[in-house]
């Protein structure tokens, strides 16, 4: 009412100046407008995005540098064949649950401090439960909204799908029964990880009725290092006989048939889960890890059979990787270690990996990008570790030999002893090397080149300039104590 009482031209400039605020106010509500508009879709939009499910099949004591891949040939075609295979992966530990423990923490073993196969080795201990269980890769995903399944082996003190010792081949079927039922439950809007860890190819070595006349001719490979003496190793590899007696390689002949023999059921679980995730139109959008907790040897410096040892045919593993943005038929020599399978697990479901703490590191830009962005990403040197176990007082069977030792099979030939303790570097880039140091009171060192003796039969330490001995002391001490990044950054 005030505006007619004053002057026209003074009217205009009150006018001009209202249309202003008035307009400017109309913008505000207008981009408040767009700004609720963009953040409803935003948000409809991260809904839609389609998280890539994850699948890892880990089985137990599979090698790879003894054929124990030979008899897989329906998993190298449906993972292998249609992606990748990597020809340099390696196990931070060549033990059951203590490897366990560091792919599902993504921790070398001096972090998460599992020692062995028993609960006061920290093997799914209280403590274990408690401090490093919590902080498992899965336990991230669920956080995320992964449906997440187990089926398997777990930790050696712990297993779903009960069913051992003489019916231990019913385990694969248990095992893909519950899967299948897993994915037909599943919600449709929520991406899926599942963890299936059957127990083959680890003893009792009981097939399933239809494959126990296969591979009825097969043996133990006898190339190599095959029942040849551990001269100028570490006194556990020294006190086997040689050659061995006929007794000790027919027992890991056997052993090694049969092993085969159990592979073969987990071969039809593959064959089946991929049938299923293809029916169920998620195959095109699941990666898919197929690897082993560590390797295995049979007959190997005349020990028979077991693992636990620094040498290639324990701590090398099989590992085939298939998914979204991955090349069939790709073959990388980029080496890995199984404490990167979580870091590239969450790297695939989105994880800000700085945020984790953990030793991996992701292999994910190995597998998807180009090639010239691959090197950038290679670790230059790997830990491998293991403490040695032994008992306090004599084994009943084998009185000769006195405490302090273990796994005395067959033929009381110890595979184990309290110090059969050491720890290796391991360097494939700019030499093909490994570097090991024994905890004993000789304070043993075993250094192999392995591009001139890849079968690790001539310990050179005493060849070796002390220059270069000196250089991978330094790097095992950095990594024997490393934690989170700088375990990635060893120089």
């Amino acid at each position: 009412n005030r505006l007619d009482s004053v002057s026209p031209d003074r009217q205009t400039d009150r006018l001009r100046v209202w249309s202003a605020v008035g307009l400017m106010a109309s913008a505000r509500v207008v981009s408040t407008c767009l700004f609720v508009a963009l953040l409803t879709c935003t948000l409809r939009c991260s809904q839609c995005v389609k998280l890539s499910n994850i699948i890892l099949i880990l089985t137990d004591d599979q090698d790879v540098e003894m054929g124990g891949m030979t008899p897989m040939k329906k998993t190298k075609a449906l993972i292998g064949d249609a992606g990748v295979t990597f020809s340099n992966a390696f196990t931070v530990t060549p033990l059951c649950c203590p490897s366990r423990s560091s792919i599902l923490t993504g921790k070398y073993p001096h972090n998460h401090l599992v020692r062995n196969n028993s609960i006061s080795g920290n093997c799914s201990s209280t403590t274990w439960q408690k401090e490093a269980e919590p902080f498992a890769f899965p336990v991230y995903l669920n956080k995320l909204r992964y449906q997440t399944f187990y089926s398997g082996k777990y930790l050696n003190q712990v297993r779903f799908c009960p069913v051992w010792s003489s019916i231990h081949y019913h385990l694969p079927i248990c095992m893909l029964n519950r899967s299948l039922h897993f994915l037909e439950e599943r919600s449709p809007s929520h991406p899926f990880f599942m963890m299936l860890c059957p127990p083959s190819p680890h003893s009792p070595w009981t097939a399933a009725p239809h494959y126990q006349q296969t591979f009825s001719d097969v043996k133990a490979p006898r190339n190599g290092s095959f029942n040849m003496p551990g001269k100028g190793k570490h006194w556990l590899l020294r006190q086997p006989a040689n050659p061995m007696p006929n007794s000790s390689v027919e027992y890991l002949d056997n052993a090694y048939r049969r092993r085969w023999q159990t592979l073969l059921s987990v071969d039809d679980m593959v064959e089946q889960l991929i049938k299923k995730l293809d029916s169920i139109k998620e195959l095109n959008n699941t990666y898919i890890f197929y690897t082993s907790d560590h390797g295995y040897h049979t007959g190997q410096f005349s020990l028979p059979i077991d693992k636990r040892q620094l040498y290639e045919f324990d701590i090398r593993i099989p590992l085939l990787v298939r998914g979204p943005g991955i090349k069939p038929k790709l073959t990388l020599q980029s080496p890995v270690l199984n404490i990167d399978l979580s870091m590239t697990i969450l790297d695939i479901a989105g994880v800000n990996l700085s945020t984790v703490n953990m030793d991996g590191q992701s292999f994910l830009p190995q597998m998807v990008s180009a090639p010239s962005l691959r090197n950038g990403t290679e670790r230059p040197f790997l830990l491998v570790e293991y403490p040695g176990e032994g008992h306090s007082s004599e084994d009943p069977s084998c009185p000769k030999l006195g405490p302090g030792l273990a796994e005395c099979f067959p033929d009381c030939v110890c595979e184990d002893a309290f110090n059969n303790t050491y720890a290796c570097v391991r360097t494939l880039k700019d030499a093909n090397l490994q570097y090991c140091e024994f905890a004993d009171n000789e304070s043993f060192v075993e250094v192999y080149n392995l591009t001139s003796d890849p079968h690790q039969l001539e310990n050179i330490v005493k060849k070796v300039d002390p220059a270069l001995l000196q250089i991978m002391n330094q790097r095992l001490i950095k990594l024997e104590s490393c934690t989170g990044d700088s375990c990635r950054n060893v120089k």
